[in-house]
This record gives structure tokens, C-alpha cells and sequence, in this order.
């Protein structure tokens, strides 16, 4: 098999020509505007559906098939009636971490929208999942994650109220919620932590600002203190066309 001298280790192979090298014309398009979108730039707008159309001797449906694509891979995103080049992925580590620290670490200025603060007694899946006893009272913390004022994401977690008793009036819920946490002299030990793709709920996508069919990355993670008592309980959801994450592996 030959490959382009230019390709990318982390490109598709061949740039993702099936073998018997029948490329579905949406795809060809795709390829074209991609390269497009890399002389235009992060903000640059793209030209219309039926200038491009025109450009590449297409129908516009298979002009829209490819810029659907580009947008739910982040690299188009819609702004107003039009479409523009996407600024990079935000990394986040996969860590014991707050979003706050990784967002800063690339520049951006995180933030978060609260939602719903609430408390409830523990019910039996969520202490079967944590170790915290069923019926005690438990804080509900839900908020819409932020980078530069825009909606990334949506963070519920779950925390004993016996563990912080005063978070509804010592907790500044636009901060980092592990900042505060250090800052009571509760430390994080360890944690279990599970990856999935999904779609977002109707309410998710209200609130995250996204359409429902795009691709989420969620994220639960089940934490204890340094002492290996239950900690906090956490399902962050993440859209799938601003996000990345990385971790490194050791042997």
C-alpha cells in the first residue's frame, strides 16, 4: 500500500480511500473543504452551500452531507445563518483534576452556570455505586460547564451532605469545585472513571445549546478520599465536537 509522503500519523490511511477506490462523492467534497478550512482559518467563514456547490460541480445535498460531518468533528461550527472554521479541541486530562485547571492550562477562561443545587436522601443505585449509606442526605450539584462564555458542557455530581454541610452557602458555584474542596482539607485519593458516546437529552441539549443528534463524551468517575471513603459521585458530559481527551500510559 502506498501512502501520501504529507500523511498524517494520526490521519485516516490513504486519507480514508476505501481499496477499491470508489469515494463517495460527499467525501471528495469533505476532503476539499477540509483543506479549505485550513487556508481560511479558526472564524473564517465558509461560503455558501450553493457557492460551493457550484465550485465543485455538485448538488448541495452532497455539499451539506460533507459540512454536516465537518461540524459534528469540530472542525465547522454554525454561527448565525452561516458556517465558520472551529477553533481547536479543548484537552482534557484524563485526571484528578477539575475542569477549571485544564481549561486554564490552554489558555481558555473556564467558568460554570449553575443549574440546580438540591439535596435528597441518597436512593439505593446511587449508594450501591458510591458506598454511601441509602436515605442519607445527599447534594445534587448541576452545572453548565463554560470556555470563554461558551457552553461546552453539563457537570452533575453527587456528594454526601455530611462531607460538606455548608456547600449551599460557602460554595461559589461559578469555581472549581475541587479548589474548594482542598481548601475544606479534603483530599482526593483515588477514583474509578468510565468514557462513553452518547446523545444528549432533550433537556441536555437545552441546556448545553446543541442540537440532540450531536455526539456527546460522557464521562462518570466515582471518587474517595485520601482515607478511601466515598468521596463524590460525577457524570460530566462533554460535546463531542470541542472536546478531546488525553492520559499518558505507563508500563
Amino acid at each position: 500500500m502506498d501512502y501520501p509522503n504529507d500523511q498524517a500519523p494520526g490521519a485516516p490511511v490513504r486519507s480514508g480511500i476505501p481499496e477499491h477506490g470508489r469515494i463517495p462523492k460527499y467525501y471528495a467534497v469533505k476532503a476539499r473543504l477540509d483543506r479549505l478550512v485550513e487556508e481560511l482559518g479558526e472564524g473564517g467563514p465558509l461560503p455558501t452551500e450553493r457557492e460551493l456547490s457550484e465550485r465543485y460541480e455538485v448538488a448541495r445535498e452532497t455539499v451539506r452531507q460533507a459540512i454536516r460531518e465537518l461540524v459534528l468533528e469540530g472542525r465547522l461550527r454554525r454561527q448565525g445563518r452561516g458556517t465558520v472554521v472551529a477553533g481547536p479541541k479543548l484537552e482534557q486530562p484524563l485526571s484528578l483534576a477539575s475542569y477549571t485547571e485544564g481549561v486554564r492550562r490552554q489558555g481558555r477562561t473556564p467558568g460554570r452556570s449553575l443549574v440546580t443545587l438540591d439535596r435528597f436522601p441518597c436512593p439505593d443505585a446511587l449508594a450501591a455505586e458510591t458506598g454511601l449509606r441509602r436515605g442519607e442526605p445527599v447534594w445534587h450539584l448541576e452545572r453548565v460547564l463554560l470556555a470563554d462564555d461558551e457552553r461546552v458542557g453539563l457537570e452533575s455530581t453527587y456528594v454526601a451532605v455530611a462531607r460538606v454541610p455548608r456547600l449551599d452557602s460557602d460554595f461559589d458555584p461559578d469555581s472549581s469545585f475541587y479548589a474548594w474542596l482542598r481548601s475544606q482539607d479534603i483530599g482526593f485519593g483515588d477514583a474509578d472513571e468510565r468514557i462513553e458516546t452518547v446523545l444528549a437529552t432533550p433537556r441536555e441539549a437545552l441546556l448545553i445549546g446543541t442540537p440532540p443528534a450531536l455526539p456527546m463524551l460522557l464521562i462518570h468517575r466515582v471518587s474517595r478520599d485520601t482515607e478511601g471513603q466515598p468521596l463524590e459521585r460525577v457524570r460530566a458530559l462533554y460535546r463531542g465536537d470541542r472536546f478531546s481527551f488525553t492520559t499518558r500510559l505507563h508500563g
